[in-house]
């Protein structure tokens, strides 16, 4: 192999990089709405008969999937499908900067005003939507706890191969889980981390 063989492989290797790299690449829609004047934040309760996070509450969204030409059109896709809402209803007003999740997911934020609020949910996936107004959470402090990570060897771990390794659990890092508590809701995890950014972007002067 050549060094200009290798050059090659490395460009290559590099424009596909966002579909082929190990994170879980998602994506959401922060949904806005407005109601008798007062700008809303919509969210989503996800359904209690899904495998994945039954109940909890999030942002309209999900996996990148090769047919989507780019984490905004993902969104965009996906709110649709869960929302019942055409397209055209949602205007595109800007995007974030992904969060790469300490449990490995790569996610897209995009922020859009939804224009329609005449909902058709998909019930497999959408238990409700409610909304929370920009005044309250601009003025909200989320509680904060801390989550600890750490590596554990699990069974046929070949430590004859690293005499030095321990085989017991081994704490790796921590970090911060938010919490925003509004009415009977709960918003936290990574959707209170990408609401947590978006509030501060709106805090700006």
């Amino acid at each position: 192999m050549v060094l200009d063989e290798i050059t090659a492989r490395l460009v290559k290797n590099r424009r596909n990089y966002p579909m082929s790299y190990a994170f879980f690449r998602a994506a959401v829609l922060i949904p806005l709405i407005t109601q008798s004047g007062q700008m809303e934040v919509l969210f989503e309760v996800r359904s209690k008969r899904l495998n994945w996070q039954p109940g909890e509450i999030c942002f309209p969204g999900g996996k990148i999937d090769k047919i989507d030409a780019s984490p905004v059109e993902a969104a965009l896709r996906e709110t649709t499908e869960e929302l019942g809402i055409a397209r055209d209803k949602i205007t595109v007003l800007g995007t974030m900067d992904e969060i790469i999740s300490p449990i490995g997911v790569m996610l897209y934020s995009t922020v859009g005003h939804v224009d329609d609020m005449q909902l058709n949910l998909n019930e497999a996936e959408v238990a409700e939507v409610f909304t929370v107004p920009m005044s309250w959470l601009l003025k909200a402090q989320p509680h904060v706890a801390k989550m600890e990570m750490g590596t554990r060897p699990l069974e046929n771990f070949p430590f004859e191969l690293l005499p030095a390794y321990p085989d017991e659990w081994r704490k790796r890092s921590t970090y911060e889980v938010l919490f925003y508590e509004y009415k009977d809701y709960v918003i936290w995890g990574l959707t209170a981390y990408v609401l947590e950014k978006f509030i501060n972007i709106c805090r700006c002067d």
